[in-house]
C-alpha cells in the first residue's frame, strides 16, 4: 500500500515550487541528428561501399574465371559479353554441361583466369643472388 502513494506522489509537482515545462522538439533534434550520423556509419556507408566492390568485381568479369553463384554453383566462365546482363557457365567441362545465368548471380570468384590455382607448381626462376 505504501508503494501505491510513492508513485502517487512521485507524479506529482513539489509544492511552491515551478513545474518544469516539458522540452520541445529543438531539445529532441540535437539526439536525432546524433543518431542519423551513427546510422550513416554503421550501415549506410559500409553497405555502399561493399556494393560498389561487387559491381567492380562483375564488371571485371572474363572467360576462365572460376566463380560461384548465389546458388552454390561452381563453374568456369566460357562466354560473357559486357552488354549481355547473362554468362554461360560451365559446370563439368568432361562431359562439356554449360547452364546460362545472371551475372547478378555471381556472388564470389574463386579464381581468376590468370591465377595459379592451389597446390599448382609455381614457375622458378633461374635468377641468382649475389
Amino acid at each position: 500500500m505504501d508503494i501505491l502513494f510513492f508513485l502517487q506522489d512521485a507524479g506529482t509537482p513539489p509544492a511552491g515550487g515551478a513545474q518544469q515545462q516539458p522540452g520541445g522538439i529543438l531539445t529532441m533534434l540535437p539526439m536525432f541528428a546524433l543518431m542519423f550520423v551513427v546510422m550513416y556509419f554503421l550501415m549506410i556507408r559500409p553497405q555502399n561501399k561493399q556494393r560498389k566492390q561487387r559491381e567492380e568485381m562483375i564488371s571485371n568479369l572474363k572467360k576462365n574465371d572460376h566463380v560461384q553463384t548465389s546458388s552454390g554453383i561452381y563453374g568456369i566462365i566460357k562466354q560473357i559479353k559486357p552488354d549481355d546482363p547473362y554468362l554461360i557457365l560451365c559446370i563439368d567441362e568432361r562431359k562439356d554441361v554449360c547452364i546460362k545465368v545472371s551475372k547478378s548471380s555471381v556472388v564470389s570468384l574463386e579464381k581468376a583466369s590468370g591465377a595459379p590455382v592451389e597446390g599448382e607448381a609455381k614457375p622458378e626462376t633461374t635468377e641468382k643472388k649475389s
